[in-house]
């Protein structure tokens, strides 16, 4: 096996671990085995793919380059001037949006796996060295990921401020990865506490929705603590501040490079400093309970009732249009109830669909009234809703039990467009209907029924998207065949610039409003060209082999 850079860094603290009760050879030990895994590719069935991967290629590597992309959008804000407290407060509230969705959804299975405890259990080791070799394989990953984002704004705040904010943002950026992923471990202890069997499993994906609304929600708080004055930021104080982390890192520039020494900054800088550790120390007492409570994943819960049964028989017989489909989509329907690892990495996405309305929405109520509002064009914000489209699309190939893909050769298929057509159905369904349904319950409310028509167009829309996310993501491969160890990252350019088509719904939709029944013109010629996509698009999918 491979001597990884990484761990010849970690020998240098080897005595901290030590004196944390941690058994650090056999740390790195596992640590070594977990990134050498991490680089072998699983082989894969019915893959239409005909590029070839190398054994050692490491998918999630050569993905970063999309967060260096990401990062150059922190760059304004480290140049802005001299506001270190604005500059910081912003800057580390999308560093940390970013790293924690990232950890919320693709390193959430890692933190949550059982699949290593039937091997490290028969050995002798403590829980503490396993759990913290558990935590140190995903700060590896994340500190991958915080490199590739903030390397570029890391030198320009080198040559803008010096060495020391430098070396004071790096500190800090190490700081708040450690903070995130503790952070995280804790809120799913305590739902590792509390629940147990499937029922878990659950509260585990509504808690990733929960967290994904909450950081956008915590977002929004930090512009809020700033009011442009002639020009100049000026810090409004608030008692919620002290419940906003990126306020606490921010506060240190402030009191250390500017000599701030008012109560405020000291004591956000006290917290910046203090809840990161006190949370670690806290993690590693509930250690012994998290391995306990882990092994309740394992558990079987009770048969889903009837009634749920009878309702999704009727909702496919509604939208399926023959036998093969309805199959295929009871099949789809079932893969992303019961598929826990693509819940861990879609339902985040679901979070960010149902907060990003209401939170353009917030703002505008900002600045007008609720009844001034409603008779404005602020529903086109429903738009945000689809966003969850191409990422979802794109995780339908993917599957945590991807060798069961043979069924779809022992099954005796006439038509293979009738997996897709079941999957893509089910998916909208079973996943984007229900957020749909509830903003759009909020809409009328706001906006009146005159909305309604604007509404079925967003639907109609997001059909017709969720089609050309198929055709654009969707290389000849069957739903659910591959695992999500070989993910193609380099595919995330086609995710970005399929979001970026959202502004062409909603921009031609805007322009049907202008013209008196252009609104019902624009409905007319969506529906046909949605009955042309669903009809026609699948004509090349690929044969099982």
């Amino acid at each position: 096996m491979s001597d990884f850079k990484t761990l010849k860094f970690l020998d240098k603290f080897n005595g901290l671990f030590e004196r944390f009760g941690i058994d650090y050879v056999a740390m790195r030990r596992i640590l070594q085995v977990k990134l050498t895994m991490d680089q072998r590719r699983v082989p894969t069935i019915f893959t239409q793919n005909t590029a070839k991967k190398k054994q050692d290629e490491n998918q999630f590597i050569k993905s970063l380059w999309i967060y260096g992309l990401f990062g150059l959008f922190l760059i304004p804000f480290i140049l802005l001037g001299d506001n270190y407290l604005f500059q910081m407060s912003i800057t580390f509230g999308v560093v940390m949006f970013i790293i924690m969705t990232s950890m919320i959804s693709d390193f959430s299975t890692v933190l949550l796996d059982i699949r290593d405890k039937m091997i490290l259990q028969t050995k002798p080791l403590g829980k503490r060295t396993v759990n913290a070799a558990r935590i140190i394989h995903i700060t590896i990953y994340m500190s991958f990921l915080t490199g590739s984002l903030t390397a570029i704004p890391l030198a320009v705040s080198l040559f803008r401020h010096g060495f020391s904010f430098f070396l004071l943002f790096l500190i800090e950026l190490m700081v708040v990865n450690l903070f995130i992923v503790v952070i995280t471990a804790i809120s799913y202890i305590a739902i590792l506490k509390l629940f147990d069997g499937e029922k878990l499993k659950d509260m585990i994906n509504y808690v990733q929705i929960l967290l994904s609304i909450a950081l956008l929600i915590g977002y929004q708080f930090v512009a809020r603590s700033f009011e442009f004055v002639d020009l100049d930021v000026v810090f409004q104080l608030q008692w919620w501040q002290f419940f906003i982390p990126p306020v606490w890192f921010a506060a240190p520039y402030e009191w250390l490079l500017h000599g701030n020494n008012s109560f405020y900054m000291i004591a956000f800088s006290i917290l910046a400093l203090v809840v990161p550790f006190l949370s670690i120390f806290v993690y590693i007492k509930l250690i012994p309970s998290f391995e306990r409570n882990l092994q309740k994943l394992s558990n079987q819960g009770a048969p889903g009732k009837k009634g749920h049964n009878k309702l999704r028989s009727m909702i496919a017989n509604t939208v399926c249009r023959s036998k093969e489909e309805t199959c295929f989509f009871h099949f789809a329907s079932l893969m992303m109830k019961n598929e826990r690892q693509f819940k861990l990495k879609v339902y985040p996405s679901l979070g960010f669909s149902l907060a990003f309305p209401f939170i353009f929405m917030f703002n505008e109520l900002r600045e007008k009234p609720l009844s001034e509002m409603a008779s404005t064009n602020s529903y086109f914000s429903i738009y945000f809703a689809i966003m969850m489209i191409p990422s979802v699309v794109f995780m339908l190939q993917y599957s945590g039990t991807y060798k069961g893909a043979w069924v779809f050769i022992t099954t005796p298929i006439q038509e293979m467009s009738s997996i897709y057509k079941g999957t893509l159905k089910a998916f909208l369904v079973k996943l984007f209907l229900p957020v749909y349904l509830v903003l759009s319950a909020v809409y009328i409310g706001i906006f009146t029924y005159k909305v309604i028509p604007d509404l079925i167009i967003v639907f109609i829309s997001a059909c017709v998207y969720t089609m050309l996310c198929f055709k654009a993501l969707f290389n000849g491969e069957l739903p659910f065949a591959e695992s999500f160890e070989v993910i193609q990252q380099s595919d995330g350019w086609k995710v970005f610039a399929l979001i970026m088509m959202i502004a062409l719904f909603a921009g031609i939709h805007f322009v049907s409003t202008i013209w008196v029944g252009g609104v019902y013109i624009y409905l007319i010629l969506l529906v046909g060209l949605n009955f042309f996509l669903w009809k026609k698009g699948f004509s090349q999918t690929a044969e099982p082999k």
